[in-house]
């Protein structure tokens, strides 16, 4: 009896880590498309010019503008002279994800 007890044990432990990984990979899979704010055709971008106007024109000093992931990356100067590392639809230019450095 003790025989069969111990690989039946090791099958219900691989088992289970095996559907807590598929869980796991399911709830990431749905995380990644929530996130996925910046999933915009190409043909419906504005510049990177066009931006820097808009974030120039609220106060902002920007330092740079990179492509990243679908979205504009932004390091810049805010009117309320904070640093910050923002992330914008290259459609709408609405800020899907933001770091300040002073928060």
């Amino acid at each position: 009896m003790k025989r069969t007890v111990f690989p039946v044990a090791i099958a219900g432990a691989v088992a289970m880590a095996l559907l807590a990984g598929s869980s796991v990979a399911l709830y990431s899979t749905k995380a990644m498309a929530d996130d996925d704010y910046c999933n915009v055709p190409k043909a419906d971008w504005k510049t990177t010019d066009e931006l820097k106007a808009k974030l120039t024109g609220e106060g902002w000093d920007v330092r740079k503008i990179k492509k990243d992931e679908g979205c504009f990356e932004v390091y810049a100067i805010t009117a309320d002279g904070k640093k910050i590392e923002a992330y914008f639809n290259p459609a709408s230019f609405e800020i899907v994800k933001q770091d300040k450095e002073d928060d």
